[in-house]
Order: structure tokens, then C-alpha cells, then sequence
């Protein structure tokens, strides 16, 4: 099982300096870039790439810690009473310390009357040195805002302060002018020599490690830019996370960018180096670290790009030549994969983070990500196949006329446009081993794998998908050195049967060994739905279980975000859980039935504040009423001896609550309304309701009894056409069942319980004198 921690679980503590260097953050708007690295115990270095006039970046420091896993986040302190800080600052290319507008501490917080505030420190008038080579002294009790001094002056309450941040801008900043720069400049700030005194200057920080385990991390730099790498690697190590890491160098930041007038916005350029020099500050740190503590990194690169940078002509389109926008917020786009300039391109960022990897002994390990032909909608919307380099292409390779443009990827294709989408297939597959041979030309112990996302290609209701998307024949093993599948729909939407016939099909068709599978689990988008963690980690376990040669979790920011600890052990839901049922003839007799936790806090005033720790209860059973001879003692302890005690759970039957319906009755197909079809979901959880007085409590049923569950649609049994996997529930339909039709079912279901005890207190003595033995049960929740 995973957990999910908060702050207040911190098991061990240590201590850091404030202002401690891998902790400072950076905030910048686009298309700026810019980068922060921790160089030392005291020092770092912020990185920038300004493009426009007003583009400014901010070297942040925060009072409350929620960037880190809530097992390792610092303290929450807003007091800075008392406290000195000084440091050595050192910057080229930006605003000198003593001009208008110069690098200036924003400080957010409240005044001694609680009031919001927001004070403006200039750092000259703190400090010793040149304008540009200056040692900077802040006491937080005396310090003041303002632009002149004594003047202008606006003391700082130091008492509770949120956030601060220095402001970096370059020279021609004016905080008037507007608009793209003559050129793109590079600036750099240093910040070292940092020290702090005072009696707030130290803060505690969670410092648990959980032992390592089999279950590895991937990485999105989009996601992690205004992190320092040193913040990044150690959250991970202290997770368990070890040996491998996939790191997804985004879409829209590693690039550097030109003006282009015509189209009044930034683009990339590929006539410039081809990552920016932020990316690279920040890369060399990551893979440096990553390297030293015995990572293998694989640089995954894919065909999608932000759309408000892709170059115009590179972009897939649609029929109407609307061009390819995927959901996110602000949306990417996509190349087509025929057009050789855009091509070339990542052909170049490939072998540019190749020199990074070089330059810090990494090993090559290359992935080509998600590379497909855009459909919208998750792959039943509108195709984009129709950019103008590739239908010219397809029409000169093949001297055939372009057919019929589709409007819908759920189109039936004629004998023309099927031979249009297994072109476009071709391509796609051509276009990947392209980029292959050329990583291999230039790095030859290089290995490079490409990532699959099966939920989006393997459609039923949109075959053409896979037409354009799967070229198996190009695809075939061996043709990359490791294959790489994801199918995060199919796991939150618990669509397992779809889940597994993907799979097969991947197999059957590509013949991959599963040495040269990777598997990854994932992903939880919002914080709001962390139930989907469950699903996660059990597509992990089934990862593991299949023999996967890795198994990766998507990603690092939502498992920090999220809390969630995973530990050695837990990624095969097999392990720990024995399906065998604990005898009848014993559980027939035994107490118990479901427990809540609600901490009660007794106000002065006699009312009573309550607060429900679990959502759902957790049964809690006694067996010792259950034993009736001394053979059931005998067969208890052989029992008890195969479980080890706590550390595998097994089936109960609670005879109070073991079918869909009461006790004394016999379980129908139209119990239970487990779910309502939408024509596309194939994959349901058993549940049963209680409703009680307009109060309704759902409860997911895990272990139901194998033969004794009963399906209904729209109240007509179903006596084939599905499956139920008795070891977890789920209840799969071979086609699913059409939108609106209310699904029904009736079972038998067991109780996953472990003993309570790692030991059994019995004697045959007291037995034989009448008294009863006290033996626990407790729920598990898998």
C-alpha cells in the first residue's frame, strides 16, 4: 500500500541555514528563460535569457515550503526578527545595483497590525562594493524601503513576512518601454558568501529517508524549471528513487527564440544554438548530480513544441488547416513528422543535450516521446494530417491524388484514404528511425527507446488512429533499444480489460522481450483527485508482476505535490495478500464490524467539534468466539503460521455484510447500480451501497467470490460478454456498454483482513478451562 503523507508525519529532522541555497526559487514570465543552480554550501548562480523590455525575473525566497515532499519540506517561519543577512552579489548583462529600477528585495507580508504589506529594499543603499561586485548587509531590524535614504524610508516589520524576492531586469529595462529587444541578451547574477546570524536563522527541515525500492521516476523539466537540480535529486533519493531516472526535457523551455514580425511573435530559431543557456546551466547540474549518485538518465524529447513558439510551417493542421493544439494550458502543437527542417531541428536539440551528457559522464540514453500524428479529443476528434508539406509529399512519392480530407478520426476510410493513413504511418515510423540513426551516428554507445502512449492509438472507434500512429512494421523489435509504454487513461479510468488487450497487442505485434519493456504508472494532474494513486500504484504492482524490465511512476512534481511514499514491497499487489479464505467454521462465530476514527475536542462552552479522520470505515473483527474444539485451535495456528502472522492479509467472511444484498437473502443481478455506461468505459469496480435516512455511503467491494457474481443492463441479466477478476473486483465487458444504460450487479464478497498481532496468546490449559481467547482481525485496504 501507498500512503500519503503531510508535513506533520516528518519522522526525523534535521536542520539547514535559512536562505540555504538549493531552496531559492526563480518566477519569470515567457517567453523569458532563465535558470537557478546551487554551487556551493552558500553560493548559486541564476542564469538569464531576456528577450523583451520589460522581462523580469525574481530570485525568490519563501517563508512556507510547498515545493518540497511534505516528509522533507522546512518549517513554516515568517519571523525574521533579529536576523542579519549578508551576501556577495554579482551580476553581467542585467540592471547595476545603483540606477533606477536596479535589483531591488521585494518583501510581501503583513505589518505589526496585521495589515498587507509590500516593502521595496534597494539593495545599494545595503551595500559595500561596486555596482556590480558588492558585498550586501540586510539587519531585518533596521531595515528599511525606499528608493533614497533616510528620505524615503519605509521601515520593514520583520515579524511575518510570507515571501521576498530580488528582481533581476535587463539594462535597457525602463518600466515603460515595451516590446522585443534588438537581440536576445544573456545575463548572469552570482549570489555567494551567504551567511546568516540571529536567532531565526536556522530551520528545521524534514530529513526521513525511505528505503530504497524497484519503482523508478520520470521527470519533466517544464515542470521543475524554477527549482534548483541539487532540490530535484535529493527529494528523489530521500524517496527511494534510485538508478533510473526518465527526464522529459519539455516543450517549451529548453529552446532560444526570434522575433518575428511578420507574425508578431517569438519563434524558434534554429540558426541559433539549439538549447538556450539557462537549459543548459540547469541540465549539466541535474545530470551531474544525477550521474554522481548512480542514476542513468534517459533524455526523452518529443515532437510536441508550445505552440506559441513552433515555427508555422512545422505545425500539423487539420482538413480546415487549423492548426494541431493539444489541451494543456497554454497548448503545444506538433510537427509533422515529414517535414525535414523541423526534423533536423530535433535532430540537433538530440545531440545538443548528447554534448551536456558528455561533458558529465552520463550515460547516452535517448527517447524518442509520444511521437504520433495529432488527433484531438484523445484520439476520436479531428485528425491533423494535413499540413501542406505532407500532403505534397505524399502526392509526389506516390503520384497519387490526395484523397478526401477526414473531419472526424471516427470516419470509415475508403480504399484511397486507407492508403493515405498507412503512408502517413510509414512516415511517422521512418521518421523515428531516422532520428535514431542519427543520435547513433554521432554517439555510438548511445541507446535510444521510444515512448508509446496506447490510450490515444489502440481505438476501437477510430482505427485510422492506429493506421497513422502504430507502424508496427517500422516498430518491430529490434529497432530500438528499449520500448517504453504508458496508458495513464486506461489505469485512472480502472479500464484493466483494455488495459491488458493493449498490451497484447503491443507484444504480439512489436515482439519486444519484456528485458526491453519499460512500463510507466501514472499520472495525477490535479491535487484534487489523489484517489487516482490507487489505480497508480496498482498498475505499478501489475507492471511488476508482468516483469517488466522498469517500472517508472509519472512524475516527480505530482508524487511531491501529493505526498505520496512508496516503499520496497508494495509495487506487487500480490505481495502481502494470500487469497485464501479464513474457515467458515471459525469466522461463523466471530464479533466485529466496521470502525470509524473521529477526534472529539470538548469546547469550553460544552459543544463538542468533531473530525472524521477516515472516509470510510475500516472493519475490526474478533475471532476467539469462533473457536469451538481444539482442532479449530489447531487449524487457527496452521492458519495463522502460513499468514506470518501480520504480514499477509487474507479473505474473511463477515456474516453480517457478505452479499449484495441483507444476510437473508440471495444475491439478484439488480442489487447493486454499480455504474451508469458511456458507451466508451469498459472497466467497473464492484461497490455497494448503504443508504440510511437520505445518507448514502459507497463501498468498493475487492474481494468478491469467485461464481457468484451476477450482471444486469437496464435490468436484463447478462449471462456473457464480461469478466470479473475476483481479486480485485472489477468487472470488465468485452464492448462497452452503451451511454445512459444503468449497470447492475449482485455477488458474495469477502473481507481483506491480517491479523492484528504478530503473535498468538493461546493455551490448550485455558482453553479447556472456558476461557476464551481474544484474536484480532483488521481491515486492509488494498
Amino acid at each position: 500500500m501507498y500512503w500519503l503523507a503531510k508535513q506533520e508525519d516528518q519522522t526525523a529532522e534535521t536542520f539547514i541555514r535559512r536562505f540555504s541555497p538549493p531552496y531559492w526559487t526563480i518566477n519569470f514570465p515567457r517567453p523569458m528563460m532563465a535558470s537557478v543552480v546551487s554551487t556551493g554550501f552558500d553560493s548559486l548562480t541564476v542564469d538569464l535569457v531576456f528577450y523583451r523590455y520589460e522581462d523580469l525575473c525574481g530570485l525568490i525566497w519563501d517563508s512556507v515550503d510547498v515545493l518540497d515532499h511534505p516528509f522533507h519540506r522546512y518549517e513554516s517561519a515568517k519571523d525574521y526578527a533579529h536576523m542579519v543577512l549578508s551576501f556577495r552579489w554579482q551580476s553581467s548583462n542585467i540592471r547595476t545595483l545603483e540606477v533606477l529600477n536596479s535589483p531591488t528585495l521585494t518583501i510581501e507580508g503583513r505589518d505589526q497590525n496585521g495589515a498587507a504589506r509590500t516593502w521595496y529594499v534597494r539593495l545599494w543603499n545595503y551595500a559595500v562594493g561596486t555596482t556590480q561586485d558588492a558585498v550586501i548587509t540586510l539587519d531585518f531590524d533596521n531595515l528599511d524601503g525606499g528608493f533614497l535614504l533616510p528620505s524615503e524610508a519605509d521601515p520593514v516589520y520583520p515579524g511575518d513576512i510570507d515571501r521576498m524576492f530580488i528582481s533581476m531586469v535587463p539594462q535597457a529595462f525602463d518600466g515603460v518601454t515595451t516590446g522585443p529587444l534588438p537581440a536576445a541578451i544573456e545575463a548572469q547574477v552570482t549570489v555567494s558568501q551567504i551567511k546568516v546570524m540571529g536567532p531565526t536563522s536556522t530551520l528545521k527541515v524534514g530529513d526521513a529517508f525511505v528505503q530504497s525500492h524497484d519503482l523508478r521516476i520520470a521527470n519533466g523539466y517544464d515542470d521543475v524549471t524554477s527549482l534548483a537540480p541539487e532540490r530535484v535529486i535529493w527529494n528523489m533519493m530521500r524517496l527511494g528513487y534510485s538508478q533510473w531516472i526518465t527526464h522529459y526535457v519539455g516543450m517549451s523551455h529548453y529552446y532560444n527564440l526570434s522575433w518575428d514580425g511578420a507574425e508578431g511573435r517569438y519563434v524558434i530559431d534554429p540558426a541559433k544554438a539549439k538549447l538556450n543557456k539557462a537549459a543548459i546551466s540547469w541540465h549539466q547540474d541535474f545530470l551531474t548530480r544525477a550521474t554522481f549518485f548512480g542514476f542513468k538518465v534517459i533524455l526523452s524529447l518529443s515532437y510536441e513544441i508550445l505552440a506559441q513558439n513552433i515555427p508555422a510551417s512545422w505545425q500539423q493542421k487539420a482538413y480546415d488547416g487549423i492548426p494541431a493544439l493539444t489541451g494543456w494550458v497554454p497548448p503545444s502543437s506538433l510537427i509533422a513528422p515529414t517535414n525535414q527542417v523541423a526534423l533536423d531541428y530535433l535532430r540537433d536539440v538530440f545531440l545538443a543535450f548528447g554534448q551536456i551528457a558528455a561533458q558529465t559522464g552520463a550515460v547516452h540514453l535517448y527517447q524518442i516521446g509520444e511521437p504520433w500524428w495529432w488527433i484531438d479529443q484523445g484520439g476520436t476528434g479531428v485528425p491533423h494530417f494535413y499540413d501542406d508539406v505532407t500532403t505534397a509529399l505524399y502526392i509526389t512519392e506516390t503520384t497519387k491524388a490526395l484523397p478526401a480530407k477526414h473531419m472526424l478520426a471516427t470516419e470509415v476510410p475508403t480504399t484511397a484514404q486507407q492508403d493515405y493513413l498507412n503512408w502517413l504511418g510509414d512516415k511517422l515510423g521512418l521518421s523515428t528511425l531516422w532520428l535514431r540513426d542519427q543520435i547513433k551516428l554521432q554517439y555510438a554507445m548511445a541507446q535510444v527507446g521510444l515512448l508509446f502512449f496506447s490510450p490515444q492509438v489502440l481505438l476501437d472507434n477510430a482505427p485510422m488512429a492506429a493506421s497513422a500512429n502504430f507502424p508496427k512494421m517500422r516498430w518491430q523489435n529490434p529497432a530500438f533499444d528499449f520500448f517504453q509504454i504508458e496508458d495513464y487513461d486506461f489505469v485512472l479510468n480502472g479500464d484493466w480489460g483494455k488495459r491488458t488487450a493493449a498490451h497484447d497487442k503491443i507484444s504480439l505485434d512489436l515482439s519486444y522481450p519484456l528485458t526491453k519493456t519499460h512500463y510507466f504508472a501514472g499520472f495525477n494532474l490535479l491535487a484534487s483527485t489523489t484517489g487516482n494513486w490507487k489505480n497508480i500504484i496498482k498498475a505499478a504492482g501489475l507492471g511488476f508482476k508482468a516483469g517488466f524490465n522498469q517500472v517508472f511512476v509519472w512524475a516527480y512534481p505530482q508524487l511531491v505535490r501529493d505526498g505520496v511514499i512508496y516503499t520496497k514491497g508494495q509495487e506487487n499487489i500480490m505481495t502481502g495478500f494470500h487469497e485464501i479464505r479464513l474457515p467458515e467454521d471459525i469466522s461463523f462465530g466471530a464479533s466485529g464490524g466496521p470502525q470509524y476514527l473521529t477526534n472529539i475536542v470538548e469546547m469550553a462552552s460544552g459543544h463538542e467539534q468533531r473530525n472524521r479522520e477516515w472516509a470510510k470505515a475500516r472493519n475490526v473483527y474478533d475471532i476467539g468466539m469462533g473457536l469451538r474444539s481444539e482442532s479449530d485451535l489447531a487449524g487457527l495456528l496452521s492458519f495463522f503460521r502460513a499468514r506470518a502472522g501480520r504480514a499477509n492479509g487474507f479473505r474473511y467472511k463477515d456474516w453480517l455484510d457478505y452479499n449484495s444484498t441483507s444476510p437473508d437473502q440471495v444475491a439478484v443481478a439488480t442489487d447493486q447500480q454499480i455504474a451508469i455506461g458511456d458507451g466508451v468505459k469498459v472497466s467497473f469496480q464492484l461497490i455497494k451501497n448503504y443508504d440510511s435516512g437520505g445518507t448514502l455511503h459507497v463501498r468498493d467491494i475487492v474481494k468478491p467470490v469467485a461464481g457468484t457474481v451476477v450482471i444486469a443492463l437496464d435490468g436484463v441479466i447478462q449471462n456473457s460478454g464480461w469478466q470479473v477478476d475476483s481479486t480485485s473486483g472489477i468487472v470488465s465487458f468485452d464492448v462497452a456498454p452503451l451511454a445512459g444504460v444503468v449497470i447492475t450487479a449482485g455477488f458474495e464478497f469477502d473481507v481483506p483482513v491480517r491479523f492484528a498481532e504478530d503473535f498468538l496468546s493461546i493455551t490448550l490449559e485455558s482453553y479447556r478451562a472456558g476461557q476464551i481467547p481474544s484474536i484480532s482481525l483488521i481491515e486492509v485496504r488494498l
